[in-house]
């Protein structure tokens, strides 16, 4: 093999652009400057954001969109601001690359007390051991090209965040670099015998089921394997329904699609038909709470088949060595055809809770409910779109939405770090700068990320921003409504004028938001950020949320008296009973 020389930083550019990533996001500091430097002469674009969180949370949606993000800082104080958003990427396995600009080398030998360090300077590569699949610091010319390659293929191998720490008198330095360009990791091998017992255990069990069902989950998006799922689909005729992490992994008017099950919070028809099947399989799905309401979830593991990344597991038998896409393909081959009409199949744009086929009419006068607005959404939203719902009533209404073809739905449903989607909303635009962006986010929320809207409009993003006002944080109040869920209110319509750019409306009647809307979806102003803000009752949530906050009230011991806990108790069994065939939520339940 050919070398060539190159110095640690150009290399470092090079492959991250052979991987796939055409920008980096950040925020400067003087150990890291001379790596910015060389961002600037690359192939790669720099994305200054106005914090080191937004930018981790920008790098994380950029990856679920094009398949791996990178942000660099400075050492210490910039990437310890931007851990929470690198955990938040390692809890929903999303494959980005956390580049630090580190002290000098002889910095690192001597220990003084330089500023931005704790004493120890491995302390932050410590704390980000617990977040990254794996880390490096290029503090070696002879072995800096290998480390580079070592962990960006950890990175995309294992579909999470990696670490490289990079001296800055190490930025320069040349080293002895291969001349072919990075290449993918190739798919791991399964072992051929406990593949073929795997899959003719699973064949044995979906042969005598009657009412087979699958659950896809986040590993087919993460390790792209769509198609395979696709393929699976029209080779079985089974139907599927999916969890809140994979909304939308296959677009949502397919005929096999029956809708999002979350346990007890699912959709009648759903919840019976999943929980009743005699033969279910999940593909790679992260069963947390919110995915199963609150761990409600009533799966028969006598029944059931899992298919992780590299295990299998059919009924109360494991199978280690079993990669998920060799299962699958295997699965494909080998499945018999089911004709779908046998197979108890109510499809999601039949039942789904919010259709763009069904009518919408606007009450001129009518205040706004999220109920309406989601409604209305079902009939606003472009195919090919990204949508970003925060974590909270947005995400919970957006979940109801029956999106429409070639939809992405972003949410953070297992960390669900408060103002994540912000950042998020940032890292779609840059990542797919000619598909339409529509973010909802609450107040609250908002207030904690919101100054890098000011950087989506210097970088000409021109996403639809809905700011949900409900006057504070409605997700809490639900729990318990104190005065630590109450915050300043803003005008935060006029914010877009404050930062420089893009068009605004303030909508508190169906009949303004019905003009805004209609002023968005102009020509004119769908290359520009379209900011809707949209006025809502404090308590404006389903009933299935309210009933969930009295729950983690109750288990959290946020109560009083007797008598608030038997009133909390009735109020708790009355919401309960009201759960409609169309209600739906992912929140915690009581019983979990």
């Amino acid at each position: 093999m050919s070398v060539n020389k190159m110095t640690v930083a150009a290399f470092l550019l090079r492959r991250l652009k052979e991987a796939g990533c055409d920008d980096i996001f950040g925020v400067p500091g003087d150990f890291v400057l001379g790596f910015f430097n060389e961002i600037l002469t690359s192939e790669i674009r720099y994305i200054g954001t106005c914090n080191e969180l937004n930018a981790a949370y920008a790098a994380d949606c950029y990856a679920r969109i094009k398949g791996i993000g990178a942000l660099s800082t400075t050492y210490n104080v910039g990437e310890l601001s931007a851990i929470n958003g690198v955990a938040g990427s390692y809890a929903e396995s999303v494959p980005v690359v956390k580049i630090t600009g580190v002290p000098a080398t002889r910095f690192y030998r001597n220990q003084p007390l330089l500023h931005h360090t704790l004493g120890d300077y491995q302390a932050s590569l410590k704390m980000f051991s617990h977040v990254t699949v794996t880390q490096t610091i290029l503090d070696n010319a002879e072995t800096a090209a290998t480390e580079i390659d070592r962990v960006l293929t950890a990175c995309l191998k294992h579909s999470a965040p990696v670490y490289i720490g990079v001296p800055s008198d190490m930025v320069f330095t040349k080293i002895d670099v291969p001349s072919t360009p990075f290449t993918r990791p190739k798919l791991s091998k399964s072992d051929p015998g406990a593949l073929n017992e795997a899959i003719l255990e699973a064949l044995n069990l979906l042969h005598h089921a009657r009412r087979p069902i699958f659950i896809p989950g986040i590993e087919i998006i993460r390790h792209n394997l769509h198609k395979e799922f696709k393929d699976l689909l029209s080779a079985s005729g089974i139907p599927y329904a999916t969890m809140m992490l994979s909304k939308c992994i296959v677009d949502e008017d397919h005929p096999q699609f029956i809708g999002l099950y979350a346990g007890d919070r699912s959709r009648k028809y759903v919840r019976e038909r999943v929980e009743g099947s005699d033969c279910l399989m999940i593909f790679g799905e992260k069963l947390t709470d919110f995915n199963t309401g609150g761990f409600s979830a009533r799966m028969d593991w006598r029944s059931t088949i899992e298919v992780f990344y590299d295990t299998v597991r059919v009924m109360f038998h494991v199978y280690n060595n079993v990669y998920i896409h060799d299962f699958m393909r295997e699965l494909i081959q080998k499945i018999s055809f089911r004709q779908p009409s046998g197979l108890d199949i109510k499809k999601a744009t039949d039942g789904c809770v919010h259709r763009g086929i069904v009518p919408y009419d606007p009450v001129p006068d009518a205040a706004l409910t999220m109920n309406r607005v989601f409604h209305r959404m079902a009939h606003f939203f472009r195919e090919g779109s990204i949508v970003i719902a925060e974590t909270g009533a947005s995400l919970f209404s957006a979940a109801e939405v029956l999106m429409p073809k070639g939809t992405t739905f972003v949410g953070q449903t297992f960390y669900g770090s408060i103002g994540y989607t912000l950042g998020a909303c940032l890292g779609a635009c840059i990542a797919a700068p000619n598909r339409k962006v529509y973010l909802f986010i609450g107040d609250g929320s908002f207030q904690v990320t919101c100054q890098d809207l000011s950087t989506m409009i210097r970088y000409g993003c021109k996403p639809t921003v809905f700011l949900v006002n409900n006057d504070g944080y409605t997700i809490e109040r639900v729990i318990v409504d104190r005065i630590y869920n109450d915050i300043q209110p803003w005008k935060y319509h006029k914010l877009v004028d404050v930062f420089g750019g893009g068009r605004s409306f303030d909508c508190k009647t169906e009949k303004e938001l019905e003009e805004s809307l209609e002023i968005a979806a102009q020509d004119e102003n769908l290359n520009q950020l379209v900011f809707i803000e949209l006025h809502l009752d404090r308590f404006d949530c389903n009933d299935a949320l309210k009933r969930a906050g009295i729950a983690m009230a109750m288990n959290n011991r946020l109560l009083g008296d007797a008598a608030e806990k038997e009133e909390a108790q009735k109020r708790f069994e009355s919401l309960k009973s009201d759960l409609s065939e169309a209600s739906f939520s992912v929140m915690p339940s009581m019983d979990g």
